[in-house]
């Protein structure tokens, strides 16, 4: 039995060559999408899964309720009071920098390492990495000590037994007190060495407001994360708002809601990667991941409606043989497994060819996600055929019932054709196809307006020609050394001007504090800088003056803001210059000298937030972190001037360090990468949609006007036109089409509207993107359907009319 049934498909597939192809093409690409989608999504998911302890570990957040919003850092007396007075709280482990390169001796050799961190001594104890030589016992208790990873270890001796070796760097020497191997799953924390900011961290202890530290807890076993949040926030936050309340005239609510935070959120350190509200390691992006994942199975989808068109479609073809096959015995249970059957095949198939396309786009799909993605997960195999087992029983179920049901003795007499029933169910599915289609071409549309939008948006500041070089080389008094470098590199053939700024466009640094007037607070950030910085950058005055470097007090105690900043205290410009604020960062009042127009120093999905701009000798502890020069090249001979300034830094500037430079224009067009990612997926879904859409409307149609074609003689003996013809044989999907764009529109004006609430810098939603749908859609549906429609215009009248 089971032998004839695959004779019967083989000879139907052969039989309809176009509706097979299209429905093993439409499979075989919704299911290499799919699998590719869901191979990113668990590449992400898999994160920190190597980790034993990630159980009992949290990753530490905080909420401010008056700006709703999150942030990821704590202060040491914060994370050490959670210790001490929350009994679910075993331990935490602090991190103060990463990505950290340092120029480091040994008595044979001298290099840059580059990828490190620093961290407190309890560092192991959350992440276990395989020790390979020392001890993880007090390796990183004191300030003259180094861990490092197996390459560190490599880079510097040329071997990793290196425990109890000496090496030296900032002028001191530290001791190696363990090397470890970095593991093999993918984790957010993998340094490849690791030091203990001793200093910095007595200077820190009992600094309340310093959020310089992001934070890890251990919860003991069996602890309730919820139970300690709303502890951390009585004994924790109460406590800080009761300790410094008193001295501004505060209660300990008044207190809270001002300077904030107001709560706390513990995220498992498994899940951080994609759902953590802010984080120290990365943005999360949980919800483009979803959208991705959700497109991806609609391509599926979309197949499996081809499906079961088409076979619903060819049940004029099958009818008769149905009518046999009930006439001699068979049951309706026999029928519907040998539909399964057959749909099993084409999907079998399908999933099969899926695999080895999978294989060989994935190389091209990680460079994409500069990832090193294998297909060597069993979930990647399970869930994709489950999904083919899905589609088999979906897509062959209803084609299978519809047949089965058909009446022997009305399909015997050729009667099977005046139900309604297939009609019906053919283009129902055929809506919910377009729907489908018609939601990809406007959320296409709208995805292409808004990253066009932000591409072209004027930033508020020019940084072409503008070079930055970062200080990698520890300096006693780096504003010096700018100094010095600002008159020599002057000098420099090609430079036409150089400056600092702190607050620098696409570099993703910033430093803020609380920014006090009167009984109003707001967080603003800092941006130290040279005199003529904004200038040279090009941002706008609009009211008041430039800070003047012959009048003393515009380095004492005068500062600019940006707009931002003047409607967050919700001032007019006037009241403004006659306000004076105290910054968190020192004690006296700054009096405001000039107001400059916003521009964008993050990037355009965040709004631009208030600003204080200062010179940087402002403040003892701000001109310790000048860290960058800036320099205005000719356009004229960029690679000539870029070569000598090279040149010169790694000769005289800072030898056997890494030339860390970039221009300003092309790091900040950086922060657009993800959004052009996310719009050429959507591009290539899209296409993938209107291909798979398309070819089974041509197939269907082709199946439907066949069946009409002796109606198109009769109809052409009596004078019919073509042009009449054609529209007879089109109206009906024309009219579907309309029917399905008219049902996407509100879907896609509340899903798109959502989307595009997460962008600060947002278009307005155009109308343009659903009109466009509705012609293109339209245009298209006519145009496929028309071809197979003017055909049946030319058939032979004689074979279609000779009987009757």
């Amino acid at each position: 039995m089971l032998t004839n049934w695959l004779k019967i498909a083989l000879i139907n597939y052969k039989k309809n060559w176009l509706s097979t192809f299209i429905n093993l093409f439409g499979l075989t690409v919704g299911l290499t999408g799919f699998m590719l989608i869901l191979m990113n999504w668990n590449d992400e998911e898999s994160f920190e899964r190597w980790n034993p302890k990630r159980e009992n570990m949290y990753y530490f957040q905080t909420y401010h309720k008056k700006e709703n919003s999150y942030g990821n850092n704590i202060s040491i007396p914060m994370a050490r009071r959670a210790k001490e007075v929350i009994p679910g709280v075993q331990d935490y482990v602090l991190f103060n920098g990463s990505g950290i390169g340092l120029k480091m001796s040994t008595k044979d050799k001298t290099i840059y390492q580059q990828d490190g961190m620093t961290s407190t001594e309890s560092f192991f104890d959350f992440f276990p990495f395989k020790l390979i030589a020392g001890s993880y016992k007090n390796a990183l208790k004191g300030g003259n000590v180094i861990v490092l990873s197996t390459t560190a270890a490599k880079n510097l001796f040329g071997r990793t037994n290196v425990a109890g070796e000496s090496i030296k760097f900032d002028n001191h020497n530290y001791i190696v007190t363990a090397v470890y191997e970095l593991p093999k799953g993918n984790t957010q924390v993998k340094p490849e060495f690791i030091i203990n900011p001793v200093d910095q961290i007595k200077n820190d202890e009992k600094n309340w407001g310093n959020f310089n530290y992001a934070c890890l807890f251990m919860l003991k076993k069996g602890t309730d994360p919820l139970m300690v949040q709303q502890r951390f926030r009585k004994d924790v936050l109460e406590y800080r708002a009761s300790l410094e309340s008193g001295s501004a005239g505060l209660t300990v609510q008044q207190y809270l809601d001002l300077y904030g935070p107001t709560d706390s959120l513990l995220t498992p350190w498994d899940q951080v990667k994609l759902h953590a509200k802010a984080s120290w390691f990365g943005f999360p992006d949980f919800k483009t991941l979803m959208i991705l994942f959700t497109l991806s199975v609609l391509i599926v989808v979309l197949s499996a409606i081809n499906f079961i068109n088409l076979k619903t479609a060819q049940a004029s073809q099958r009818a008769k043989e149905i009518g046999v096959r009930k006439a001699i015995g068979s049951t309706k249970s026999s029928l519907v497994l040998q539909f399964l059957l057959e749909t099993f095949v084409i999907c079998m198939t399908s999933y099969l060819l899926s695999l080895a396309l999978t294989e060989l786009l994935l190389p091209s799909f990680n460079k994409f996600y500069d990832k090193e993605m294998k297909m060597d997960d069993w979930h990647i195999f399970f869930y994709s055929f489950l999904m083919v087992i899905m589609v088999t029983l979906i897509a062959g179920l209803i084609p299978a019932m519809y047949l089965s049901n058909f009446k022997a003795i009305e399909t015997l007499k050729g009667n099977f054709a005046r139900s309604k029933h297939g009609v019906w169910l053919r283009n129902g599915i055929l809506t919910l196809q377009l729907v489908i289609s018609s939601f990809f071409i406007i959320c296409g549309l709208i995805v292409n307006k808004q990253v066009e939008y932000m591409m072209n948006k004027d930033l508020g500041y020019s940084g072409k020609q503008i070079m930055m070089i970062n200080f990698n080389e520890n300096n006693a008094k780096p504003w010096l050394k700018y100094e010095r470098l600002k008159t020599e590199m002057r000098k420099i053939p090609g430079v036409t001007d150089i400056s600092y700024g702190e607050a620098v466009p696409g570099s993703g640094r910033s430093s803020s504090s609380n920014i006090d007037f009167m009984d109003k607070s707001i967080q603003g950030q800092h941006g130290s800088m040279d005199y003529d910085y904004l200038k040279f950058i090009n941002v706008k005055l609009k009211k008041g003056r430039w800070l003047d470097p012959n009048l003393s007090s515009d380095t004492i105690n005068n500062v600019l803001v940006n707009e931002a900043f003047v409607r967050k205290f919700g001032w007019k410009d006037e009241d403004a210059l006659k306000n004076e604020i105290k910054p968190g960062f020192d004690i006296k009042n700054y009096k405001i000298v000039g107001i400059v127009k916003d521009f964008n120093i993050r990037n355009l999905k965040t709004e631009i937030e208030p600003i204080v701009f200062f010179h940087y000798r402002e403040t003892q502890w701000k001109r310790f972190n000048v860290y960058n020069i800036q320099l205005k090249i000719d356009p004229n001979d960029i690679a000539g001037t870029v070569k000598r300034i090279k040149t010169y830094w790694q000769n005289k500037v800072e030898p056997g360090y890494p030339f860390d430079y970039y221009f300003l224009d092309q790091k900040f067009a950086k922060t657009f990468e993800a959004y052009q990612k996310q719009q050429t997926l959507f591009a290539i879904l899209n296409a993938m949609v209107l291909m798979v859409a398309l070819l089974g409307l041509f197939a269907l149609s082709s199946l439907m006007i066949e069946q009409k074609l002796k109606d198109v003689a009769i109809r052409k003996t009596l004078g019919a036109s073509d042009h009449t013809l054609i529209f007879g044989l089109t109206r009906q999907f024309l009219w579907i089409a309309v029917i399905a764009v008219l049902i996407s529109i509100p879907i896609c004006y509340y899903l798109m509207n959502e989307w595009l609430k997460d962008f600060a810098y947002r278009i307005d939603m155009p109308a343009w993107p659903f009109i466009a749908s509705f012609l293109v859609l339209l245009g298209l549906t006519f145009a496929v359907v028309s071809i197979k429609a003017y055909k049946a215009t030319k058939v032979n009248l004689v074979k279609y009319l000779k009987y009757e």
